[in-house]
């Protein structure tokens, strides 16, 4: 149970911007600590408890066709309708993700394809400036392209989130540009998108300024199909994801979200911390605007953002469209089993899916060991939303 005078004094030290402190106070209140004493040690002179490496929990028939149920009442996988453990909480500071285990460093190879380039840019606005890195295929020959924007995790790099998740590889085959804005430890420490914070929610502002900008410089001075531009995020970078689908659907056809929440679950530290354990609550499906076809990865075994918020997102969309759904089940050859739920749209497309994984946890299913937070045995979600993304277009 929450303790309602460390979370207000959470949300003090928030506002005063003081992120480590209101961390370790929401640290110690998972540990058990009653509110803090005056004759106590204060929040920020509370050691941070020390982060767990990430460990991962040790051909599809159709099972079952029927109408989508209403948001306030559509359930996929109620079994998973529990509390999370505490431990799986303590990597808070994170806000999406656990330490990173030690690797070897990542050579060319681990990144992108052989004959392909990967170049660094720029973008400055009124908001801040963000660097960015993208990857130009091969046979890119003046062409309009897709373009993939992904948003890496928390502790995350560009280089490492390519690593992981082998987009560029598959981008390659699919003739595809794909960016990677990177988030600095100077906008946030553990490098994590601030997603949980309204001034990163909006259009025209903040973050999602930014990550638009970088979007809008790479159509300009590249060959981009603007019909075909996509946007996708793991864990924090997934709620950012979610919220650019919310904010600028004149911009991304598609959204994929891997682990992350949906737009508007939180709108500070304490309510980032709620929405990651339990879900987002009422409030994230009646504010949330999702408009844009959306795909959804999330391990049923997620001790870090609760497979909840994966239900959430899909809910948004069924409610926008009212769907029928479609539920196919299959499992990965010597790897996880999945269920993959399919919600079409009266003339027949398929306007938003859900994968949720047995027995994973917060990692990037059938990603790469080169990168932090995969999981290899689990289904493909990179070929899996890039084939997604390719299936839509704007006023497509």
């Amino acid at each position: 149970m929450l303790n309602q005078d460390i979370v207000r004094e959470a949300t003090r030290l928030t506002r005063a911007g003081q992120l480590v402190e209101a961390t370790a106070l929401l640290q110690r209140m998972l540990q058990g600590d009653r509110a803090p004493r005056p004759e106590s040690r204060s929040a920020s002179q509370a050691p941070l408890s020390r982060l767990d490496p990430l460990t991962i929990d040790a051909m599809a028939d159709v099972v079952e066709e029927r109408e989508a149920p209403q948001a306030s009442s559509a359930r996929s996988g109620q079994g998973r309708r529990r509390s999370l453990p505490l431990d799986g909480m303590r990597d808070f500071s994170g806000l999406g993700l656990r330490s990173p285990i030690t690797r070897a460093p990542l050579s060319p190879s681990d990144i992108v394809p052989e004959g392909t380039r990967f170049i660094a840019g720029t973008f400055s606005n009124a908001a801040g400036s963000r660097t960015y890195k993208l990857f130009i295929p091969s046979r890119c020959q003046g062409q309009r392209l897709p373009l993939i924007v992904m948003l890496h995790g928390c502790t995350q790099s560009p280089d490492d989130f390519a690593a992981g998740t082998r987009m560029n590889f598959l981008a390659e085959e699919q003739n595809c540009f794909v960016a990677y804005p990177e988030q600095p430890s100077g906008a946030n420490q553990s490098k994590c998108w601030n997603w949980f914070r309204t001034g990163d929610q909006r259009r025209g502002e903040g973050e999602p300024s930014m990550i638009a900008g970088i979007t809008r410089q790479i159509m300009r001075d590249h060959p981009i199909d603007p019909k075909r531009v996509y946007v996708a995020g793991l864990s924090a970078g997934g709620a950012a994801a979610a919220i650019m689908g919310a904010t600028y659907s004149d911009l991304y056809a598609a959204v994929g979200i891997h682990s992350g929440l949906a737009c508007g679950a939180a709108s500070d530290l304490p309510s980032a911390f709620v929405a990651m354990r339990q879900g987002g609550g009422s409030k994230a499906i009646a504010d949330g605007k999702t408009s844009v076809p959306t795909i959804v990865f999330h391990g049923d075994r997620d001790t870090t953002v609760h497979p909840k918020n994966g239900d959430q997102i899909i809910e948004q969309a069924a409610r926008a469209t009212r769907p029928t759904m479609r539920v196919l089940r299959g499992r990965v050859p010597h790897g996880h089993a999945y269920t993959r739920t399919v919600l079409i749209d009266g003339a027949g497309r398929a306007t938003s899916e859900h994968w949720n994984i047995d027995g994973a946890g917060h990692a990037w299913s059938g990603g790469s060991p080169a990168g932090s937070y995969t999981d290899p045995q689990g289904p493909d979600a990179t070929r899996e939303m890039l084939r997604f993304f390719l299936e839509h277009s704007l006023g497509g």
